[in-house]
């Protein structure tokens, strides 16, 4: 039998290559295999010239990390790529799900998934899964607005496939009725297009309608733009807000500075 490889899951962070960290180069580097989502494998397409890569669209998450677990069964050293971070809406709870059902032998929460009987294991050693963090999109986000994320934040994805829209609505009420700064990830696609109207009609239930919003798209991509507002004002962003934008609305006590967003943390100045 093959001896067993190992995966890497690697946040690869937001986009450019600057905030790729040097650990998950390094990671990068000594993998075999590279899988990921095409936008993201494309994004490092310049250090993973020499490596096999198997890439699909969205929606296809549990086939790439089934794939990455064959890979390093056949004693591949698999590097799982996610933009971010990895722990954040990326892979890594996944392929770790899916190694737990595979040696334990029981079927993943993931319906349309059923686990593999035999136990992930060679030569009595069991595969090896390292998590590589990587820079998270809101705080590459929030570096470009100033720093608006001085205090207690909730991060919500607006996104229903994973998550039902009414959970989504109630996270959202909870988080503005408690003050938390709030950052908004997947704001709006082509087929969804409502959530975030309803995500700042609920938040401005409890915020003054004169609090600081953040838009960050694309951010450190090609074509990053940064735009700061007013909770009252966002609607005219909508057009230019899409599931590349990282929007970070601010708290009771959030103010705007010439050019930047600034949440005090609570020092005596």
């Amino acid at each position: 039998m093959a001896s067993i490889g190992s995966i890497y899951i690697i946040g690869i962070g937001p986009g450019g290559l600057g905030h790729l960290t040097i650990t998950a180069k390094d990671a990068l580097k000594k993998c075999d295999v590279v899988v990921g989502y095409k936008t993201y494998t494309n994004l490092i397409s310049g250090i993973i010239k020499d490596k096999e890569v198997f890439s699909t669209g969205m929606t296809h998450e549990i086939e790439r990390c089934q794939k990455a677990i064959e890979f390093a069964m056949k004693g591949k050293k698999v590097a799982v790529v996610s933009s971010g971070d990895s722990g954040i809406y990326g892979m890594a709870g996944l392929v770790l799900e899916l190694v737990r059902s595979s040696e334990f032998g029981v079927r993943s929460q993931k319906s349309e998934v059923r686990s593999k009987t035999k136990r992930l294991t060679a030569h009595g050693s069991r595969l090896t899964v390292s998590i590589i963090p990587g820079v998270p999109a809101f705080c590459a986000a929030a570096a470009m607005l100033g720093a608006p994320i001085m205090h207690d934040f909730a991060s919500i994805s607006l996104s229903d496939l994973l998550t039902p829209s009414d959970v989504i609505e109630k996270r959202i009420d909870a988080a503005a009725g408690g003050d938390f700064i709030i950052i908004l990830y997947n704001p709006k696609s082509k087929k969804r297009v409502t959530q975030l109207d309803d995500a700042i009609k609920i938040i401005s239930r409890h915020r003054n309608p004169e609090t600081p919003v953040g838009i960050v798209r694309n951010v450190s991509r090609d074509n990053e733009e940064v735009r700061i507002t007013l909770l009252k004002d966002i609607s005219r962003h909508y057009e230019f807000i899409d599931m590349t934008t990282v929007i970070i609305i601010g708290n009771s006590t959030t103010f705007i500075s010439g050019d930047k967003i600034i949440t005090p943390r609570g020092y005596t100045i």
